[in-house]
């Protein structure tokens, strides 16, 4: 061997086995942090196919209680559940029928999976309006954050007499926390939660989501949703959600936010506050795409992704993935 300084600081040391790797892991990725978002159709008779996400589905109410406890079963500790209605209007008023699919939903994996999972639903009335929009409108047509807000208030407090755990306000109303925790309150409902959709962008990525529930919209969200340019902006609405009594807080989507995600993650920590990121249908869709096509590795490639949120700072994640990833890692 030629005469050169051999390095005394090796740190290939410490990745030399399996197991030496998993002992010096700085990041750890398990069953329950992860969170599987469904979606139920009303009138439903058979699961139906998303076809811009592969493998995933429009449940019906049998197939969606089934799909519950096989989460529960893989280790998951939450579901996060979405309601296509079989008619829309204007005030998207079958979000807030005790009838309406979403809240009969919720009562049923209630009832399948009892405490084993944290049962979310999800607060915002784009499901259910024929425009689309994630409010009502006003006589010009832009949504009215003060009028949606009176919507909001009575959907939580539907989706917790229906038994939800945790109810997750995505519509990004000014006001919106605070608004749904007096309205808990004020109804008997303390111990339900608020997951707050704190910093949710306008995003490309949403596409395949509209799909999955039959989406109205026209236009786009870009007077409430955030824009994609600005970080600081999503720490400012994290922290303005932890003050109006938010219990966890979320960056969505999760990829291509993961800068954001970081901050909100060091911000929350001041005040003991969780943090979850979605990773949204266009970050599933793609990587299927090309697992697909035969581009990438698809189980490396869903833990490296999933693996990634958490190491930016996510305490839980929303993923399709759920509970396949669950069983990748019991492998």
């Amino acid at each position: 061997m030629t005469d050169i300084d051999r390095p005394v600081v090796r740190p290939r040391r410490l990745r030399t086995t399996a197991a030496m790797r998993d002992l010096v892991a700085e990041t750890n990725l398990s069953a329950g942090q992860l969170i599987l978002p469904m979606f139920v159709r009303e009138g439903a008779t058979e699961p139906l196919p998303i076809s811009s996400m592969p493998g995933v589905v429009q449940h019906t109410r049998d197939s969606l209680r089934k799909a519950a406890a096989e989460a529960a079963e893989a280790g998951l500790r939450g579901v996060m559940l979405f309601g296509i209605p079989e008619h829309k209007d204007a005030t998207g008023s079958g979000g807030i029928d005790p009838d309406g699919i979403l809240n009969v939903a919720i009562a049923d994996v209630v009832a399948e999976v009892g405490e084993e999972l944290v049962v979310m639903s999800d607060l915002c009335l784009d499901e259910f309006t024929d425009h689309g929009h994630c409010g009502v409108l006003d006589a010009q047509g832009r949504v009215d954050n003060d009028a949606t807000l009176e919507q909001y208030a009575a959907m939580a407090v539907v989706q917790a007499q229906a038994g939800a755990g945790l109810v997750g306000p995505s519509g990004m109303m000014d006001g919106q926390v605070a608004v749904i925790r007096a309205a808990l309150d004020d109804s008997g409902h303390t111990d339900v939660g608020i997951l707050a959709y704190s910093a949710k962008y306008a995003s490309a990525f949403f596409g395949p989501f509209r799909e999955a529930v039959d989406s109205s919209l026209t236009g786009d969200r870009r007077t409430y949703q955030q824009d994609g340019r600005n970080a600081r902006e999503g720490v400012r609405e994290a922290l303005l959600d932890i003050e109006q009594g938010a219990d966890i807080v979320m960056v969505k989507p999760a990829l291509a936010y993961l800068d954001v995600l970081r901050r909100v993650a060091d911000a929350a920590a001041d005040f003991g506050v969780p943090v979850a990121a979605y990773n949204i249908s266009g970050e599933y869709s793609m990587v299927e795409a090309a697992a697909a096509h035969g581009w990438i590795e698809r189980e490396a490639a869903i833990l490296e992704t999933l693996t990634s949120i958490r190491r930016a700072g996510a305490d839980m994640i929303l993923t399709y993935w759920a509970t396949e990833a669950a069983g990748l890692l019991r492998r």
